[in-house]
Protein backbone atom coordinates (compact mmCIF):
# COMPACT_ATOMS: atom_id res chain seq x y z
CA UNK A 1 0.00 0.00 0.00
CA UNK A 2 1.46 3.41 -1.28
CA UNK A 3 1.88 5.48 1.99
CA UNK A 4 0.75 8.71 0.39
CA UNK A 5 -2.34 6.94 -0.77
CA UNK A 6 -2.87 5.83 2.96
CA UNK A 7 -2.26 9.13 4.36
CA UNK A 8 -5.18 10.72 2.36
CA UNK A 9 -7.75 7.85 2.25
CA UNK A 10 -10.51 7.88 5.55
CA UNK A 11 -13.42 5.76 6.28
CA UNK A 12 -16.21 6.46 4.13
CA UNK A 13 -18.39 6.39 7.22
CA UNK A 14 -17.04 8.23 9.73
CA UNK A 15 -14.32 9.90 7.78
CA UNK A 16 -11.73 8.57 10.49
CA UNK A 17 -7.83 7.30 10.03
CA UNK A 18 -7.61 3.81 8.53
CA UNK A 19 -5.04 1.69 10.13
CA UNK A 20 -3.65 -0.81 7.90
CA UNK A 21 -3.13 -4.49 7.97
CA UNK A 22 -0.63 -5.70 5.25
CA UNK A 23 -1.18 -9.33 6.20
CA UNK A 24 -4.61 -9.35 5.42
CA UNK A 25 -4.65 -6.75 3.29
CA UNK A 26 -7.17 -4.67 4.36
CA UNK A 27 -8.25 -0.78 5.90
CA UNK A 28 -9.59 -0.87 9.45
CA UNK A 29 -11.51 1.91 10.89
CA UNK A 30 -11.35 1.28 14.65
CA UNK A 31 -14.27 3.81 15.56
CA UNK A 32 -16.32 1.76 13.13
CA UNK A 33 -15.19 -1.37 14.09
CA UNK A 34 -15.21 -1.73 10.01
CA UNK A 35 -12.25 -3.63 7.71
CA UNK A 36 -12.11 -2.54 4.04
CA UNK A 37 -10.37 -4.95 1.64
CA UNK A 38 -7.93 -4.16 -0.77
CA UNK A 39 -7.89 -6.16 -4.47
CA UNK A 40 -5.13 -5.92 -6.71
CA UNK A 41 -3.72 -3.29 -4.59
CA UNK A 42 -7.12 -1.00 -4.77
CA UNK A 43 -8.99 -0.35 -1.82
CA UNK A 44 -12.49 -1.31 -1.76
CA UNK A 45 -14.19 1.66 0.01
CA UNK A 46 -17.49 0.64 0.12
CA UNK A 47 -19.20 0.65 3.34
CA UNK A 48 -21.56 -2.17 2.21
CA UNK A 49 -18.73 -4.48 1.17
CA UNK A 50 -16.96 -4.03 4.55
CA UNK A 51 -15.64 -6.45 6.85
CA UNK A 52 -17.65 -6.13 10.29
CA UNK A 53 -15.43 -7.04 13.17
CA UNK A 54 -16.63 -8.46 15.74
CA UNK A 55 -16.23 -7.04 19.45
CA UNK A 56 -13.95 -10.94 20.09
CA UNK A 57 -11.16 -9.35 17.58
CA UNK A 58 -8.76 -7.33 18.49
CA UNK A 59 -7.49 -4.36 16.49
Amino acid sequence: MDKKLLEILACPVCKGPLLYRKGEQELVCKADRLAFHIENDIPVMLANEARAIPAEEEI
